[in-house]
């Protein structure tokens, strides 16, 4: 009886977690490609060399590094919400989301080969890894997601073909 009761709890819960990883995955790829470009930049240029030479536990305490500067731009965010500024604060946290999501993602490019030289990280990024790859198969096994994704196909081509007569 119990379990029947908190089905619905748990697909919500799962639900939730994949629409997080979703975002992280959709930000994770195209934010770390842009931040490689603006790596290619002079002033940055001898970044990525010492990153990808810091030993792992180094590379790891880089890694939590954006995590902790970003603290103090939420706290400025619910501050401006606090003082009735609701947009722009709310626009703050999803600024800060995704600069920190870029940060991490291409740290986590730059210094996973030193993480993986930790004994303990392999089993537990394995872990995560297969786990986040049952989560994204659940949600794209889910009948929303598959007619979403028919709605942005036919979206698409709405899309390019008013773009193809429009020139």
């Amino acid at each position: 009886m119990l379990k029947a009761l908190l089905a619905p709890l748990v697909w919500l819960l799962r639900l939730l977690l994949a629409l997080i990883i979703l975002f992280e995955e959709w930000g994770w790829v195209p934010l770390s490609r842009l931040l490689a470009r603006l790596g290619d930049w002079p002033p940055f240029r001898a970044f990525a060399p010492w990153v990808r030479g810091l030993p792992p536990y180094a590379a790891l305490a880089l890694l939590v590094l954006p995590s902790l500067l970003i603290i103090p731009v939420k706290l400025l965010a619910l501050w401006l919400i606090a003082h009735g500024r609701v947009v722009l604060g709310v626009g703050v946290i999803m600024a800060a989301k995704v600069v920190g999501t870029a940060l991490v993602a291409r740290l986590f490019q730059l210094i996973q080969p030193a993480l993986m030289r930790l004994r303990w990280f392999v089993p537990l990024y394995q872990r995560w890894s297969a786990w986040k790859q049952e989560l994204l198969a659940w949600v794209h096994a889910q009948p929303f997601w598959r007619m979403a994704r028919v709605i942005k196909r036919q979206l698409g081509r709405r899309l390019r073909q008013a773009w193809s007569k429009r020139r």
